[in-house]
């Protein structure tokens, strides 16, 4: 007996493309669609009363949002995988529809053959995410360069002193003796530092300090 395709539930307000994502997904031996639905409301009353292996849905409906449909399926199927095929290619509705359940994010941009293929990723563990969005995020998401706080006077001359000791470890007490200042004012040029580099602690200070290139990385 043959295995039993993967049930894919449709959400999508326009005719022509709801069509377009079912020929899509029936052309593929693998998946077959359960349900259909073009509006908040029926795709609500869907998931609540349906079963589904992935639901497949856009983010505007005239009658309200796709979020609230994903967040649903998310409480009332958690076994069942979320993409969404939407023309939002913004940050915010991407990230909101991350965080919201979804796992895959793909965009109305082109023909559907990729759509087949993308679902079956998604099953297998995967997150299709379309080129550009995936582009967009890592660009978001890389990290910036650390500034010092920028209403801070420069670094003193003993005040790099002591952070170079701080990088390697020296204790309060050691960096006195190895300055032949007192604890005192040791502890008066660490809260100097930290307002300069804008943190908080110890490893805040030595990090930012060497991705400014104020010490050796170590």
């Amino acid at each position: 007996m043959g295995t039993e395709p993967h049930r894919i539930l449709l959400l999508e307000d326009e005719p022509s493309t709801l069509e377009r994502l079912r020929r899509a997904v029936e052309d593929h031996p693998a998946l077959s669609v359960c349900g259909q639905a073009m509006s908040c409301r029926e795709g609500e009353a869907l998931i609540r009363s349906g079963e589904y292996d992935v639901l497949l849905s856009d983010l505007g409906f005239p009658d309200g949002n796709g979020i609230h449909l994903i967040r649903l399926s998310r409480q009332l199927h958690p076994q069942a995988e979320i993409m969404v095929i939407t023309v939002f290619a913004d940050e915010r509705h991407v990230l909101t529809a991350i965080e919201a359940g979804a796992s895959g994010y793909l965009l109305k941009d082109g023909d559907s053959s990729y759509i087949g293929e993308s679902i079956l990723q998604l099953l297998a563990g995967g997150s299709p995410i379309s080129a550009s969005i995936a582009r967009h995020l890592l660009q978001r998401l890389k990290p910036k360069a650390p500034q010092p706080n920028p209403d801070a006077p420069p670094m003193t001359p003993r005040e790099q002193q002591v952070l170079e000791l701080v990088a390697k470890g020296f204790s309060y007490a050691e960096i006195a003796t190895t300055l032949n200042i007192s604890v005192n004012t040791v502890t008066s040029h660490i809260k100097q530092i930290y307002r300069k580099l804008s943190v908080n602690s110890r490893g805040e200070a030595v990090f930012e300090a060497s991705q400014m290139g104020l010490i050796r990385p170590l």
